[in-house]
């Protein structure tokens, strides 16, 4: 078939699939890749994540992975709330949970969607296929925008005219040849809402992060105590962090979110940091089951929870926060005591 109606078609079906947009650029599509993950690497700034400074070579180079692959089709699918994800911020008791993890873990959800549409792509056109949602090698926030989905913004987020910045991005490597995309162009001036918006000051200057300041690192894939100067700042967020995604003046453009199972559960929307302090591991697992929050484990949950009650300036959580003064884990013991000492700061 020509490739210019495949492409055509391969839109059709993924939109079909529940994907708001889909784009298409070659592997090898953007070079610079290699040099900027080398110098975030260089520069520590992507603190405990060893995984990033693994496999550089295919993480640098899309083209490196699957060497038989002759594009890349990228795919947005949007999870953009119905509340305000800022909103929870000005309610110190209760707990701040990055939207995406509100329900269901996407990871699941968009990959089952990618297979199908793979499926389709091989018997429909022939060649093969590789599908991968943010669980390898892939620099998806680059190629997107070369795919012409949209651009990094200062945030390094990717944002879209026509989608905002509530959107999951999935990765098709094809052995297709197929028509590419124009590559995004980068909209976002003067405006410096992003920067302004994040608490912990993580962006040492535009399209560049530090991750040893993002809360969402810091809340997620650290492992031990958190900088005692950084505590303070992490307000009541206990898993990741959506300021400078709320923040963007391009999300007036985000379009709804089609998928139900993206939609806040009512018990995370708000949730109760006393009501969390309580879970054990069972409970934990129990609470969590299908969502990405498990996966932290429930000591690096708790942490985060404790952390949080000791900036909620509650002192009725000041039990909460006691009870855990001996727990079992060391980390979760000194977050314990941190947030007993904060509380009884405000009492003297």
């Amino acid at each position: 078939m020509d490739p210019v109606t495949a492409k055509s078609e391969i839109d059709e079906r993924a939109r079909d699939e529940g994907f708001a947009a889909t784009g298409v650029c070659r592997p090898d599509a953007v070079p610079e890749i290699a040099e900027r993950l080398n110098q975030f690497v260089a520069e520590a700034r992507h603190g405990d994540m060893a995984w990033m400074g693994e496999r550089m070579g295919w993480r640098g180079d899309p083209s490196a992975l699957w060497p038989e692959a002759r594009s890349v089709i990228m795919l947005a699918e949007p999870y953009t709330p119905d509340h305000d994800p800022m909103a929870v911020l000005g309610q110190p008791d209760r707990a701040a949970i990055s939207v995406y993890a509100q329900n269901r873990d996407y990871h699941d959800i968009v990959k089952k969607r990618l297979k199908r549409v793979g499926r389709w792509m091989i018997e429909r056109f022939g060649g093969e296929i590789k599908v991968f949602v943010d669980t390898a090698p892939v620099m998806e926030k680059p190629l997107a925008a070369a795919a012409g989905l949209g651009w990094q913004g200062k945030h390094t987020n990717l944002l879209s005219r026509d989608l905002g910045n509530w959107f999951f991005l999935g990765a098709i490597f094809t052995t297709l040849e197929l028509p590419v995309d124009t590559p995004g162009r980068e909209n976002c001036g003067n405006c410096t809402a992003c920067l302004e918006a994040c608490p912990t000051d993580a962006f040492p200057a535009p399209f560049q992060l530090d991750a040893r300041r993002c809360i969402s690192y810091l809340t997620i894939e650290h492992k031990g105590p958190v900088d005692e100067a950084l505590r303070g700042r992490l307000g009541n967020h206990i898993y990741g962090c959506d300021d400078c995604l709320a923040a963007c003046p391009w999300n007036k453009f985000a379009v709804a979110a089609s998928e139900i199972r993206y939609a806040a559960r009512d018990e995370l929307l708000v949730p109760k940091l006393a009501e969390l302090s309580l879970l054990d591991d069972a409970g934990f697992r129990a609470h969590f089951a299908g969502s990405p929050i498990k996966r932290i484990g429930r000591d690096r949950f708790l942490r985060n929870v404790l952390y949080a009650i000791g900036n909620s300036g509650d002192q009725t959580l000041a039990p909460h926060a006691a009870a855990h003064l001996a727990d079992e884990n060391p980390v979760v013991a000194d977050a314990a005591k941190w947030a007993a000492e904060q509380l009884s700061q405000i009492s003297d």
